[in-house]
């Protein structure tokens, strides 16, 4: 089915007297959000073993959504599927940006039967890449403890575009719109719906609600697992060297010209720390990108400071210094694949299993 095709469907399906919807129900929206339907709908057309008609049907209620979801059995995963076989294939092609939309469109909103509606999670289907089965539909902004909800579901969709290279601050592009009300009877809400807005009608005409900080994104992606920001361990005391006591010696009693006496009570000897290694580049070096190794001849690009922050060579600039890192560690790990797919790496040997080892150790370095 084609883009325009499936359009013609979606008109027959909200204006057929035939298929009228609650008076209540909430205006649609799939389109609020276009750049990633466009994008999702390029990496889909890689691959569609499932025929998917479109990526809009995924946003839709489960009425509409089965008219277009080919072999999904349950409309209700099939936002999960199309932006699972999306992943899959920005993933193939070294799509770095592909993956990080695929993983925004899975946490969209999907449209529900009126406002203040929840709709269901997908359980009759698991997702390939655990990327995108981290990651639900954002709800609407008028149903209970929404706020909350999308909050965590932005937060997790931040800590899974850092991991494949993205900037974790477009997280904050899944977000949705102001709650509309309950009783409203036209059902408006505070939606847009532009199929002819390639920017995307929710950022144009600015109606996008943050769900968190950029601050809150940063600190979930630095997370050490245990609910705490990441840090540096604390160095550690070195024993003192031996002869040396540890304990305060005891007050020493002077004599001062004016003949009074005084106390002086001499401070502790102090403990000799070791440092934690540096985060910054190697002395002499303005490259923040520490790891050396380089199967096939792809060495990790330099990560430098400028633009938002931290700049990648020959790719984009981050705010976030690890997400930088992360970022040169995927595209290393792209070129090597290359490499080892190719006639050359094959006479070296080389295969993309060792390119797999070797960007999970680039990432353990960052």
């Amino acid at each position: 089915m084609t883009f325009k095709t499936a359009a013609a469907a979606l008109a027959l399906f909200y204006f057929s007297p035939t298929l009228a919807l609650p008076v209540r129900r909430e205006v649609p929206q799939e389109h609020s959000h276009e750049p990633f339907l466009t994008s999702v709908r390029k990496s889909l057309a890689l691959n569609n073993p499932d025929g998917i008609a479109d990526p809009v049907f995924g946003l839709l209620g489960n009425a509409a959504a089965a008219t277009g979801s080919g072999k999904i059995p349950d409309p209700t995963c099939l936002q999960q599927a199309t932006a699972d076989q999306a992943f899959t294939n920005a993933k193939a092609a070294g799509d770095i940006q592909g993956q990080v939309d695929a993983l925004i469109y899975r946490a969209l909103e999907r449209n529900s039967g009126q406002v203040g509606l929840v709709t269901a999670p997908c359980t009759s289907i698991k997702a390939a890449n655990p990327e995108i089965a981290a990651i639900q539909q954002h709800q609407d902004p008028a149903s209970k403890n929404a706020a909350a909800v999308n909050k965590a579901i932005t937060l997790e969709l931040a800590k899974q575009i850092h991991g494949v290279g993205g900037d974790p601050q477009d997280a904050m592009k899944s977000g949705t719109f102001a709650p509309g009300q309950l009783n409203d009877p036209t059902a408006a809400g505070n939606t847009c719906n532009d199929a002819n807005d390639p920017n995307g009608c929710i950022f144009t005409l600015g109606l996008l609600v943050p769900d968190a900080t950029a601050a809150e994104i940063d600190a979930a992606v630095n997370d050490d697992g245990t609910g705490n920001q990441a840090t540096a361990s604390a160095p550690t005391p070195t024993a003192a060297p031996t002869g040396i006591d540890t304990v305060c010696p005891a007050p020493v009693t002077v004599t001062v010209t004016t003949g009074a006496t005084a106390t002086i009570a001499p401070a502790p000897p102090s403990p000799v720390v070791t440092s934690p290694s540096p985060v910054g580049p190697s002395p002499g070096s303005s490259n923040f990108q520490q790891f050396t190794g380089a199967l096939g001849g792809a060495v990790a690009p330099t990560v430098t400071i400028g633009g938002r922050g931290f700049v990648v060579e020959g790719s984009d600039s981050f705010l976030n210094q690890a997400a930088a890192i992360g970022r040169s560690c995927d595209i290393q790990h792209n070129q090597c694949a290359n490499i080892a797919n190719s006639a050359v790496g094959r006479a070296q040997g080389l295969t993309v299993g060792q390119c797999d080892q070797q960007n999970n150790q680039c990432h353990s370095a960052t």
